[in-house]
């Protein structure tokens, strides 16, 4: 069996207010003639379809025209919702439009029951795992920790369970959307750190023949078997030098997988340029950059008069502007971002507290600390949803 593996769509999300959404739209045509052109049997889109819980209208549409098309190419697609979707809303209708072959897994408590596909060899039983915030689910998967290994592994367990029933030589596949040990993050994430512990093991997903992952940004293969396909846009200058794909992998009669990475189309590149700023403007080398989207750190040791606008006359897709200016060895002081680069909420405010106080929190008052970002993330989370 062969599948195309997706994720992170975000559509709707723009990069520093420019929109994106002729470039989403390509995209999605790309998947729908490769689905075409690669004989390809199943779709897989592994969470995040929307960069928000209420997305514009023109994203709507824009799902709703990828659905129809992907209907009408009459290949099974299976999409869960990411920690970036409302669930909720996403699962709507989802079955009626499982009809038409688009399968849309966004509730936890349905995590055992596959999407049963079928080639020469057999059955293939694929089971989605939608992203599960722990202190959402930790009922409904009676776990007595409320973080992302324990619900995960939950889940898993009744994945397990389920393919345990079904006929010997029955391959399995598993969408999850998930921050997995081993991969490499991006800016454009939104972090989903519970209790100080973001990532979950790969072994968590033991006993599968291909997990589809989303949420990190960048394709990435974990294990052979457990990948992520990464976003098909850039969505932040972090991401500049990836290359955007999907997964095209054949799944063999025993569990064998054969993967290829298929290339998006790339739009406008990005580019990150340092340097003083009448070096950007005159440096020929840099000629190649002049119709990306930039973003510039100007090192200059003063400030330049109207840096952007400058920039934009040899730029002019110029979106960023990050001040480092150039300092002598003795001179130690950094600006607030440069203190702050690389470093967690968390980490932040016991450095406040350090700072207040004269010494940090002990680990009581660190455990207090988690506990106040982890409810204020999921009543966030509560919000989004309910707004």
């Amino acid at each position: 069996m062969r599948f195309l593996h997706t994720s992170d769509w975000h559509l709707g999300r723009s990069l520093h207010r420019v929109s994106l959404l002729d470039a989403q739209a390509a995209f999605l045509d790309h998947v729908v003639a490769t689905v075409r052109e690669r004989d390809v049997d199943a779709v897989l889109v592994a969470g995040d379809v929307y960069d928000r819980a209420v997305p514009p209208l023109t994203a709507v549409e824009l799902f709703d025209d990828a659905l129809h098309r992907l209907a009408a190419v009459g290949v099974p697609t299976v999409m869960i919702s990411g920690n970036h979707d409302s669930a909720r809303r996403l699962g709507v209708g989802a079955g009626l439009i499982e009809r038409a072959g688009i399968h849309l897994r966004t509730d936890p408590a349905g995590c055992d029951t596959p999407v049963v596909l079928a080639d020469d060899h057999g059955e293939v039983a694929c089971y989605g795992l939608p992203y599960l915030e722990p202190a959402l689910v930790k009922d409904e998967f009676k776990t007595d920790k409320t973080h992302h290994e324990a619900v995960i592994g939950a889940a898993m367990d009744r994945v397990r369970a389920d393919l345990a029933t079904r006929p010997a030589g029955t391959r399995s596949l598993v969408l999850a959307h998930a921050f997995v040990a081993g991969g490499q993050e991006s800016d454009s994430e939104r972090d989903i750190t519970v209790g100080g512990v973001a990532a979950v093991p790969a072994g968590v997903f033991d006993g599968v023949d291909y997990v589809a992952l989303g949420h990190l940004h960048g394709a990435q293969t974990i294990t052979e078997r457990v990948r992520y396909s990464g976003s098909p846009l850039a969505y932040s200058f972090s991401e500049a030098s990836h290359r955007k794909t999907m997964w095209l992998v054949d799944l063999g009669p025993a569990g064998e997988i054969d993967a290829e990475r298929v290339d998006f189309p790339v739009p406008r590149p990005l580019a990150r340029l340092r340097g003083r700023l009448d070096d950007l403007l005159d440096d020929p080398a840099l000629a190649g950059h002049e119709q990306s989207f930039v973003e510039a750190t100007l090192t200059d040791p003063v400030r330049p008069a109207d840096p952007m606008a400058r920039l934009a006359e040899r730029f002019p897709y110029a979106l960023s502007l990050v001040f480092e200016p150039e300092r002598a060895e003795e001179d130690t002081v950094a600006s607030y971002a440069e203190r702050l680069k690389g470093r967690s909420d968390q980490e932040i405010a016991e450095d406040f507290v350090a700072h207040v106080r004269g010494s940090g929190p002990d680990e009581r008052e660190r455990t207090v600390l988690r506990g106040a970002f982890d409810d204020v993330r999921v009543d966030d989370s509560v919000r989004e949803v309910a707004g």
